[in-house]
């Protein structure tokens, strides 16, 4: 399969469907909190500065150490799912810590903070990076309430030529896009189980890619391998801090981040078993006799275009990553 990256930790790539991926969306129904029901920019800049600062500092210790608990407090959602599996996965293959650690460096950062009531809050920091500099490193951090951290939710590599414009007011402020927007392509709510359903059975609700067309080609081809048969099931995820998130674009479009879960299970004939790789067997629960499940967590971003323009959901991006293996 032709682009495939992996990603063993946030700065290298995750495998990302055919080919490799943060940002937002405000709840359809704005919860509030402590009264607060006015509409208002989520974070004031020097604040989302400072949460992506908290988060690197965090994230390059615990990549130093393979040591999950140390950026556990600045991460969630898919991309914590995502770093928090890579990490106890390394630090079980190399106790001793990452001996080739670099450190993730992060410039040229734009911060998209849109104005919403209430909570949850949310904002896009657009950055290049000292990994793959050729993309742009989109990360979505979330907070839950006045008294919790902001968390790196989301994260996705995208080209920068393909980065749609994002609607902004007067003041600079971006248009959050509620879940169940009717004017879409797609709601950000369906996205994911349109996505999941897609890989199973095909349809015409997304265009041509990577992620799409040549993903579900390159599974559909290997559901039968010499000696092993492989099974995909496939589910959307939508609760809590792995809801959609979504801005408006200048078009009227939206560029919306979701997240979505896989699981492959590799079952062997008789008198054989699956191949474990290292990532699976630090991960593995169980014996792998004759089959081995994979739990895979992934986020995508993608352009949602109007409804009334006729076009299909195209994908900008998509990172995925090992969080479980189990054998059987």
């Amino acid at each position: 399969m032709s682009n495939v990256r992996r990603v063993r930790r946030l700065g290298r790539p995750v495998m990302a469907s055919a080919a490799v991926t943060a940002l937002a969306l405000a709840a359809s129904g704005c919860v509030t909190v402590h009264g607060e029901r006015e509409i208002v920019p989520t974070a004031t800049e020097p604040e989302a500065k400072r949460a992506l600062k908290d988060f690197l500092k965090a994230y390059n210790a615990a990549d130093k150490a393979y040591d999950p608990a140390l950026d556990a407090a600045r991460i969630t959602g898919p991309l914590g799912a995502i770093n928090q599996g890579g990490l106890k996965s390394r630090s079980v293959q190399h106790p001793d810590g990452n001996a080739k650690h670099v450190p993730l460096e992060l410039t040229d950062v734009t911060y998209t903070i849109p104005k919403k009531a209430g909570w949850p809050r949310w904002f896009m920091a657009d950055t290049k990076a000292n990994r793959r500099s050729d993309l742009r490193w989109l990360w979505v951090f979330t907070k839950g309430g006045p008294d919790q951290l902001w968390r790196a939710t989301y994260l996705n590599l995208v080209s920068p030529e393909k980065m749609p414009k994002l609607k902004k007011d007067e003041d600079g402020w971006a248009e959050p896009v509620a879940p169940r927007a009717k004017d879409l392509a797609l709601a950000p709510s369906d996205l994911g189980k349109e996505y999941t359903s897609y890989l199973k059975s095909g349809g015409d609700a997304f265009a041509p890619s990577d992620h799409t067309s040549r993903w579900k080609a390159y599974r559909d081809r290997n559901t039968k391998r010499a000696g092993l048969a492989v099974q995909y099931v496939d589910e959307p995820q939508n609760g809590g801090t792995f809801a959609p998130l979504g801005l408006r674009t200048e078009d009227g479009g939206a560029l919306v981040f979701f997240a979505t879960r896989h699981y492959e299970k590799q079952t062997a004939f008789k008198g054989l078993s699956p191949k474990v790789d290292a990532d699976a067997k630090a991960l593995l629960k169980g014996e792998v006799r004759q089959s081995l499940l994979l739990d895979r967590v992934s986020n995508q971003v993608v352009v949602d275009p109007k409804k009334s323009d006729g076009d299909k959901v195209a994908f900008l991006g998509r990172l995925q990553g090992l969080t479980g293996a189990q054998g059987d």
